[in-house]
């Protein structure tokens, strides 16, 4: 069964056993569904989910002291893929990262090599044999069809994408 990071524990969060986690996900209030997590390959259950900022607050079921949920600090949380629970037209990034990033023209312009998010949207670095870097701006007037089994993203380059 393939494994998914959906955060990393920072650091411990009060005196009982909570611990603060850097969520991996666009969609923080995902943690509200979730019933275990995975942590180097043992199974939690997770007994509350808070936020603080932009970060998730969780309390294990057996972690009850800052002791306990220090020895948690810097790992990372899986979820089996299948329990991720994703929407309509969302993927993985995991899924995204190597498939070819193709324009509604035909022409090649690399792979997608990673994605930033910038708050309003998320940005596609793509790059092609050389090394160069485009970065795309994921929005639908873009980022046209996302093909999986193919292995390709097409895309639409605006005015002023255009590679150099």
């Amino acid at each position: 069964m393939q494994k998914l990071e959906i955060g990393q524990i920072v650091n411990t969060f009060g005196i009982k056993g909570f611990v603060k986690v850097k969520p991996f996900t666009d969609d923080i209030s995902r943690f509200d569904y979730l019933k275990n997590v995975y942590i180097k390959e043992k199974q939690y259950e997770i007994e509350d989910v808070k936020y603080h900022k932009d970060m998730v607050l969780l309390k294990f079921k057996g972690i009850d002291k800052i002791e306990d949920a220090e020895s948690l600090r810097n790992s990372y949380l899986e979820i089996n893929r299948e329990d991720g629970n994703l929407e309509e037209g969302a993927y993985y990034i995991v899924d995204l990262l190597g498939l070819d990033i193709i324009t509604d023209t035909g022409k090649v312009l690399g792979k997608l090599d990673d994605i930033y998010n910038t708050g309003s949207n998320d940005i596609y670095v793509v790059k092609d044999e050389l090394g160069k870097q485009l970065l795309l701006p994921a929005i639908k007037d873009v980022i046209k069809e996302i093909n999986l089994e193919e292995k390709k993203i097409t895309v639409h380059l605006m005015k002023g994408l255009e590679a150099q």
